[in-house]
């Protein structure tokens, strides 16, 4: 073989070595990779857990944001409708959350015990859209449209909680009741100053 042609195989070899003495680590770190990182991300993919969904608690939440900005922009008559939509959505869920838990009553206490915490919690925020849909019927002027609403919440949280307190005292405020409750500390006839008007949404947490 002439000199020439011999270094130029030489170098030749040399060359295809280099590459793969390169190129072997790269293969070694591309199997290395822990199977975890190559898995896609898990996430709930349930129709129910989706944000677009309506028959769940973040329905039901959209709904009263829904129902805060019409109030904001004075749609009075959009708040209703939502507001409306909120209860029944809440009552739905409340009702069903409650049916559950007494089926499995006696057969799996955690899974009656979740149902019906599930339950109070949606028939807590029922009560709040039926609180804030009464603030609007007082904001369109219509009290007799607000009484019934307020009614069914003393019923349902008992006079002595907080939110049953306010459905009270805006009783008292119509002129629907004459006793004020709670009655002040050393005073049996004091009574609280009735509101000019009524503010139809307050600021609504939603349940964690």
């Amino acid at each position: 073989m002439p000199p020439k042609t011999a270094r130029f195989f030489s170098l030749a070899c040399l060359s295809v070595t280099a590459a793969l003495a390169l190129s072997a680590p790269a293969r070694s770190q591309s199997l290395s990779v822990p199977d975890e990182e190559l898995q896609p991300e898990q996430s709930d993919l349930r129709p129910l857990t989706q944000d677009g969904s309506l028959l769940s608690m973040q329905g039901g939440q959209r709904l009263m944001n829904e129902a805060s900005a019409a109030v904001n922009a004075q749609n009075y008559d959009l708040a209703v409708s939502k507001l409306q939509d909120a209860r029944q959505v809440y009552n739905q869920l409340s009702n069903f959350y409650q049916q559950l838990a007494a089926s499995f009553s006696g057969i799996d206490t955690r899974i009656t015990e979740r149902q019906r915490e599930q339950a109070l919690q949606a028939a807590q925020m029922r009560d709040q859209a039926t609180y804030q849909l009464a603030l609007v019927h007082r904001a369109q002027n219509r009290p007799e449209l607000a009484v019934p609403l307020l009614v069914q919440i003393i019923r349902s949280q008992q006079p002595t909680r907080d939110l049953g307190q306010q459905a009270y005292r805006q009783l008292y405020e119509l002129g629907f009741v004459d006793s004020p409750f709670p009655r002040d500390s050393g005073s049996t006839s004091s009574a609280p100053a009735p509101a000019t008007s009524a503010t139809p949404i307050q600021s609504v947490q939603p349940l964690n």
